[in-house]
């Protein structure tokens, strides 16, 4: 179950992360409308790369794992916030939200096993 799961939020990371580091114009108009250069913009990108490489190390080291599952909440939290901020709701947080209920899932049961 930990695999899979592991398997599922890491592609639900490196979606958006291929997005920022491609340059897709759907993300730019994202980082114009939040208020981010893009260069910072694609920090992110970086950021979600490293926590779906983590999290796929975690199935080797599990330490790795779960630090990766961390900062990821953490990231995934400042998304929501950001999204409020700009008056997003329903369907603008939904796949933040959606990882992040994925990441909590993934944490509960790397913490537990």
């Amino acid at each position: 179950m930990l695999t899979t799961l592991s398997l599922i939020l890491a592609a639900a990371c490196l979606i958006p992360a291929g997005g920022k580091l491609t340059n897709h114009p759907q993300m730019r108009a994202s980082a114009a409308r939040f208020g981010i250069a893009w260069q910072r913009y694609q920090l992110i990108g970086l950021a979600e790369l490293g926590a779906a490489v983590g999290v796929l190390a975690g199935l080797l080291w599990r330490p790795l794992g779960l630090a990766a599952g961390m900062c990821l909440a953490v990231l995934l939290l400042a998304a929501i916030l950001t999204h409020v901020r700009t008056g997003d709701r329903g369907r603008e947080l939904m796949p933040a939200l959606l990882i992040l209920a994925i990441d909590a899932l993934y944490l509960a049961l790397a913490f537990s096993s």
